[in-house]
């Protein structure tokens, strides 16, 4: 587990570049904390560290953004409105879980269907900043 602190929304960006570095296909990272806790602005800084100044929308009412980077696509899936686990299945979620990397706002929705193998990020409110909290699980994700 890491703890870092996030003094404003230039650090969250930051953070979203490095952690990016270190994924390829077949990595999920979930992001959990409350909304507007900063996480689509973690996976924002995720994008444009390899794509530049790009829009990268919360996929609230999409349900799943998917992005082109040069070595891999990139899902970024909230699954906020989710009612169920199971719908999962109908977004083709477990083929991305293979083959792309996915970064998964409000996994709870979804527990049952995520890989043993994931980033946990959870950012939260901190005086006026935040703190994000980075857990690995699995062999793939080792956060010392």
């Amino acid at each position: 587990m890491q703890l870092i602190k996030l003094a404003n929304e230039q650090e969250t960006l930051a953070l979203g570049a490095q952690v990016i570095k270190s994924l390829s296909p077949g990595m999920t990272v979930t992001l959990r904390g409350d909304l507007g806790a900063g996480k689509t602005t973690l996976v924002r800084g995720m994008l444009q560290s390899i794509l530049g100044d790009i829009d990268v929308p919360s996929p609230t009412y999409t349900l799943v953004q998917t992005y082109e980077l040069p070595n891999f696509e990139l899902w970024h899936c909230d699954m906020y409105r989710l009612a169920r686990p199971e719908d999962g299945y109908e977004l083709g979620l477990i083929e991305a879980f293979e083959e792309a990397v996915c970064v998964v706002e409000w996994p709870d929705k979804i527990a049952p269907l995520l890989p043993k193998d994931v980033l946990d990020i959870d950012i939260q409110f901190e005086g006026e900043g935040r703190l994000a909290t980075l857990t690995g699980f699995g062999a793939r994700f080792d956060i010392t």
